[in-house]
């Protein structure tokens, strides 16, 4: 239900997270049950996010995303992306499967950028996504070199566990992060999606903070053949922060985390 004196404002923003977590079209029920607004209110907030051109209709009447919150969207993470997408774009040469870059938000990492491979493998995130920092790559290698406060917030809160895999034992966790504080990479299996496996590396800003994670996703069956990446991604790693050395850490952390 809506909160008392919550704004116009708040409730379109609600409606519009609806959209956040599903890439498929989403029907009035859908978002009345998501949003947890009167019927008439989400039908109303809908009308004028569509004429606005924040949301569009489908063939079957059911709403997505609209191409004018999409076009805007794409000014967001704009600095990072520009400075990391070459590199990206490299590895992606080099390796022929797919890559991305995240950073932490809370306790999920945000993707900021990623290049598909041709070759088959089940995706959990997308450009944009979150995912929970515990269970990927990105995250753990990100929150294994964040201070212990962080870590100590992150794995005394809930522990969502993606697939029976998913590690969210605080303890046995502590040790995988220390783990991979010693060897400088995370390796993760079928920890977020059944048929998946990824390695990452940190890279980090000029005063030796971390900043983000750069991984790499194979199918599980290619499992063996993780590590044969770490070296470009070490060395990709590398040129992304000389790449982002002279840019406001502030500018860019800002426009990454409103992608």
């Amino acid at each position: 239900m809506a909160s008392p004196g919550e704004s116009v404002t708040s409730r379109a923003l609600r409606v519009l997270a609806a959209f956040e977590h599903t890439g498929t079209p989403l029907s009035l029920a859908d978002i009345v049950a998501q949003t947890g607004l009167p019927r008439s209110t989400a039908h109303r907030m809908l009308g004028e996010l569509e004429q606005w051109g924040a949301v569009q209709r489908d063939a079957h009447g059911r709403y997505q995303i609209g191409l004018r919150l999409w076009e805007l969207g794409q000014h967001a993470g704009v600095k990072l992306r520009d400075v990391a997408r070459p590199y990206l774009q490299d590895l992606f040469g080099l390796t022929q499967d797919t890559v991305h870059i995240a950073i932490r938000e809370g306790a999920e990492v945000l993707y900021i950028d990623r290049v598909y491979g041709s070759r088959r493998v089940p995706q959990a995130s997308r450009v944009g996504g979150r995912l929970p920092v515990h269970a990927t790559a990105v995250g753990k290698v990100i929150l294994a070199f964040e201070e212990e406060w962080v870590r100590d917030a992150v794995l005394d809160g809930p522990l969502e566990q993606r697939t029976s895999r998913t590690e969210t034992d605080p303890v046995k966790l502590r040790r995988e992060l220390e783990a991979i504080r010693h060897r400088g990479y995370a390796q993760t299996s079928e920890e977020v999606r059944v048929g998946s496996c990824s390695l990452a590396v940190p890279f980090f800003q000029k005063d030796g903070r971390i900043f983000g994670g750069l991984g790499v996703v194979l199918p599980i069956d290619r499992a063996n053949e993780l590590e044969r990446s770490l070296p470009s991604l070490i060395g990709t790693a590398r040129r992304i922060e000389l790449g982002i050395a002279n840019l406001p850490v502030s500018a860019l952390r800002s426009n990454a985390r409103s992608h």
